[in-house]
């Protein structure tokens, strides 16, 4: 059989008996048909498996977290004190509980104590938690290894496990802090009470909770260093900066995102801090040493106030909210200078 230049067969190579020519179909003409999906099978939309699959987490938020937050509004217009929860009545008062708190100094003084609290203990923990994550970088691989040991253990230790060693380190008798004192040479530390004052238990519980927060922010703040490249640390070397002309040159720049978002995380945590402050003193002496967190604990179970103490919580998450807004104007601007 003979094939010509244009791919056309000869008819006597064709014809020929005892070979047989396989006939190549032409090619189909026209547009090509889709060909449909087997039967008993739905096709989803391209754009709704997505949500498909985030629908489990969302659903299972709104039972957890929605749910809940919907009925501590509602509950924060009622009146629900002990005759209420009794009589099962539901007591509609508006925005009586909120105009009683904004009007009441107690208030007030609780709030200004939780932003203060808050304000030092996150500024030491950025601090120390900063200075430790540089001794990190700069420690070789044991020393390393064992600070990151003895760091990973304080945070995993827990908060009631905690409270209870800091009590017995300031115990009034047996404290190790008023022996350590009386051997420094201190009077007036024989059975001394550290827990005298509010002021002196907030003390105490800043050292908690900047004991327990400090390791986050230094393994993290170690894990960053190690994105930053060696040219750049030579660099400032060779233009004869020294190491805090480096951090700021070099390091805050580069990592300027994990401050803003460790600083932010540090405030969220430490504003509502809960069991650290309750379980050290109770709230005391004289309620002395209430953050907001406790002082809506104790309203609620304690004076059975539920309607005030739900009101309280929305208080607080409202100002939560607030420094949620500057935090993320913060990470708008900054992708705008970008």
């Amino acid at each position: 059989m003979t094939v010509d230049s244009h791919g056309a067969v000869d008819s006597a190579s064709a014809g020929s008996p005892g070979r047989a020519t396989p006939q190549t179909p032409p090619p189909a003409s026209g547009p090509v048909e889709a060909t449909p999906p087997p039967r008993g099978r739905r096709v989803l939309p391209s754009g709704l498996l997505p949500y498909l699959l985030i629908a489990p987490a969302l659903l299972s938020m709104a039972a957890l977290l929605l749910y809940p937050l919907i009925r501590n509004v509602m509950l924060s217009f009622q009146q629900v004190n002990r005759r209420e929860m009794i009589t099962r009545e539901t007591v509609w008062i508006g925005f009586e509980n909120y105009t009683k708190l904004l009007g009441d100094s107690d208030f007030w003084n609780v709030v200004l104590r939780s932003v203060f609290f808050t304000a030092a203990n996150v500024l030491l923990i950025m601090g120390l938690g900063t200075l430790i994550g540089l001794l990190l970088n700069r420690l070789g691989k044991k020393m390393r290894l064992t600070l990151s040991l003895a760091l990973m253990f304080a945070w995993a230790m827990p908060i009631v496990a905690s409270v209870t060693i800091f009590r017995w380190l300031f115990d009034e008798q047996f404290g190790v802090v008023n022996w350590l004192m009386r051997t420094l040479g201190f009077a007036g530390y024989d059975q001394h009470n550290w827990f005298e004052t509010g002021f002196s238990t907030l003390v105490i519980v800043t050292l908690l909770v900047v004991w327990g927060s400090v390791p986050f922010v230094a393994l993290n703040m170690y894990a960053g260093l190690t994105t930053i490249g060696s040219e750049l640390y030579e660099a400032a070397k060779m233009d004869g900066a020294g190491g805090w002309r480096t951090f700021w040159s070099v390091v805050f720049p580069n990592l300027k995102p994990f401050f803003m978002i460790t600083t932010f995380l540090e405030i969220i945590w430490v504003f509502k801090a809960f069991a650290q402050v309750y379980a050290m003193n109770l709230g005391g002496p004289d309620r002395g040493s209430e953050t907001l967190p406790v002082y809506a604990y104790i309203e609620g179970l304690g004076q059975q106030h539920y309607g005030l103490a739900a009101a309280i919580s929305i208080l607080t998450i409202l100002m939560l909210l607030a420094a949620m807004s500057f935090y993320f104007r913060l990470i708008l601007k900054q992708e705008d200078d970008q």
